[in-house]
């Protein structure tokens, strides 16, 4: 999947003049970023901005009518490529869990090891046992999603996500879906990934999780970036008037 030519001097993820339409609604009308490894962005913005739309063109969940996006140098609009060998790289969790409900928690982090990479299960045993600590749910290995939380089930969508080894994290409204008491158990374990280093794309409304944890923050409004900077920067000395707008409509 990695272009040989690519090093991590250059963007991880490099989205240009992204256009992308659905039908008669063009969703995103030329949007640009870039996500250095192991930098942490945030895209935020109200209901219908296109954020959602805009990481799910990066894992090729959705096609693009325009412009280009690079995962480390490879064209993810290439007709020709092998969308496996990126999921491979590029991981995403969503706002529903998704999970096997027939199968335990262990067995949801490996499956994809297993059926996909068709690696050797007593590694991907080891491997999933240990993604289950990480995300703090020793003792959960053979609970069913239904005897899981909300927080819960999303933690073990996050391991069965880490469980393929990707370089990028892609996270969409991961809390939005919870109850308020389980929202930060999410948060933390997302933010411990970041602090070990993986590089992160977050869509979000969690403003102050943002503006703890992202490098850079990006404010989308009706298929564009309006504004864009720090977390220091962004919330406290935004200079657009719709950004002005919406911060003072939410914080």
């Amino acid at each position: 999947m990695t272009n040989m030519a690519w090093t991590d001097q250059e963007p991880m993820v490099s989205i240009k003049d992204v256009r992308k339409s659905f039908g008669a609604l063009e969703v995103l009308k030329g949007v640009s970023l870039d996500v250095m490894k192991g930098e942490v962005i945030c895209i935020i913005g109200p209901s219908g901005s296109g954020k959602s739309t805009l990481i799910r063109c990066v894992n090729a969940l959705n096609d693009i009518q325009g412009g280009s996006i690079r995962v480390e140098g490879q064209e993810v609009n290439d007709p020709d490529l092998d969308k496996l060998e990126l999921r491979k790289k590029v991981g995403m969790v969503f706002q529903q869990y998704n999970l096997f409900p027939h199968k335990t928690a262990l067995e949801n982090i490996m499956m994809a090891p297993l059926l996909v990479l068709k690696e050797d299960k007593t590694d991907v045993e080891k491997l999933a046992r240990s993604l289950i600590k990480k995300v703090r749910l020793e003792g959960k290995e053979d609970s069913y999603p239904g005897e899981l939380s909300g927080g819960q089930q999303q933690r073990v969508a996050i391991a069965r996500s880490l469980a393929m080894s990707p370089d990028v994290m892609l996270f969409d409204e991961v809390t939005a879906a919870l109850d308020p008491e389980t929202v930060n158990e999410v948060l933390l374990t997302i933010k411990e990934l970041a602090q070990d280093g993986m590089t992160c794309i977050l869509v979000t409304h969690e403003m102050a999780f943002a503006r703890e944890v992202a490098d850079h923050i990006y404010f989308t409004d009706r298929g564009v970036i309006v504004e864009h900077g720090t977390p220091a920067s962004f919330f406290d000395e935004a200079k657009d008037p719709r950004t002005i707008e919406f911060l003072g409509q939410i914080l």
